[in-house]
């Protein structure tokens, strides 16, 4: 085993099989046992699509799949990313199936990718199915990253100017308020607040640093738990511009990925399923498992989503459309295309709008801090004319 991945759970012991009972399938041992990849996360969001792309055209070339994992564990950098690559290989050597061998590592292909391999298989499309994976894998990591650049330089400017406030409050202020003990008389009231704050931050500096901490690991917790993480998500969604934003982005994910299902033969029901977890929002993800059920009972999809309030209407009119037509998946990509851009231009208004007030708010701070400090100046002849 390579000491990079290890089983998960302890390895049983081999049994010879027993007269009259079957010997388990090549496909049920690469499967058995789920494997532990460390930096899964890392692997899946920055190396997949890759790895995806350049696998559908080595096989569209007419490359056998071992030759073609083969040549993909030659050129691969990680070293936990080549020994899954091995691991993969070996399990198709050994006779299991493509997809078969990727359940074996859930945290690096997860059931969608696992699925729409399985349907390209049974359907002899595989190099244009895993095509397909690697064009939606890359559209996924676009849409993540417009959202993450976007939400970057807010986040940045907002800690410099608290970093800024704090150090501003515990090294400068105590100083100015030397200078103006000095005086001997009564400050102007926001100055001697301000000197106030100041003290408190310096003499309980330790316990307000654990209780923010606590704080942090509190909720981080609390948000870790269902009910947590289905609050915090509903919370999002009833933000006022967040909100929208958090919905647009759901919607884009939720065509995307339905769409991909059932282009690859993936059954509507265990689509659904696999969306609700594809969407980043469990508030979004609870209803369309609500619609899952609809469907199982026989009512169209589209019927099932009208009444909900998380997707956008025009994406449900868009199913609708695709239902009638029989081309649901094409519909799909058309609306997930569109609430991309829709991402995109909300992003960048957001980030627009955000600028001017980060640097009001940056001004606002810093400049009441100073203003503060140096009011007693401005009325120093009052001040010391009293003292």
């Amino acid at each position: 085993m390579s000491p990079v991945l290890r089983d998960v759970g302890k390895a049983a012991p081999k049994a010879a099989a027993k007269p009259g009972k079957p010997a388990a399938s090549p496909g049920a041992a690469a499967t058995k046992g789920k494997k532990k990849v460390p930096g899964a996360h890392k692997i899946q969001l920055e190396l997949l699509p890759g790895f995806s792309r350049q696998l559908a055209a080595m096989l569209s070339a007419g490359m056998p799949i071992v030759a073609s994992l083969d040549a993909l564990e030659e050129q691969a950098d990680n070293p936990n990313f080549k020994a899954v690559i091995a691991r993969l290989k070996a399990s198709i050597e050994n006779g299991a199936a493509f997809s078969e061998a990727l359940r074996q590592f859930p945290s690096v292909f997860d059931t969608l990718y696992a699925n729409m391999v399985k349907g390209g298989e049974t359907g002899g499309q595989l190099a244009e199915t895993i095509g397909r994976l690697a064009g939606f894998l890359e559209a996924s990591a676009k849409l993540r990253q417009k959202v993450k650049s976007a939400m970057m330089y807010p986040i940045i400017v907002l800690c410099i100017a608290i970093t800024i406030a704090i150090g501003m409050i515990l090294f400068i202020v105590p100083v100015f308020g030397e200078m103006f003990a000095d005086f001997g008389a009564q400050l102007p009231g926001p100055t001697q607040k301000l000197l106030d704050l100041s003290a408190f931050m310096r003499s309980n500096g330790l316990y307000i640093l654990i209780a923010l901490i606590a704080g942090v690991i509190g909720f981080k917790k609390w948000k870790a738990t269902p009910n947590g993480a289905y609050s915090f998500d509903q919370f999002v969604l009833k933000t006022p511009v967040f909100g929208e934003l958090n919905r647009k982005v759901a919607a884009a994910r939720f065509a995307r990925t339905f769409g991909q299902l059932i282009r690859s033969g993936v059954p509507i029901l265990n689509a659904l399923e696999i969306v609700s977890g594809a969407t980043g929002n469990l508030v979004a993800g609870r209803v369309i498992m609500k619609s899952r059920e609809a469907v199982e009972k026989g009512e169209p999809l589209s019927n099932a989503m009208v009444e909900q309030t998380v997707f956008p209407i025009m994406l449900v009119r868009m199913l609708q459309a695709g239902e009638k037509t029989g081309k649901v998946d094409e519909m799909m990509d058309s609306i997930a295309d569109f609430y991309d851009d829709e991402v995109q231009a909300m992003l960048d208004g957001l980030t627009s709008l955000l600028e001017p007030l980060l640097m009001v708010f940056l001004g606002v701070i810093i400049g009441g801090i100073v203003l503060c400090m140096f009011l007693p100046i401005f009325k120093m002849g009052e001040v010391v004319g009293s003292g």
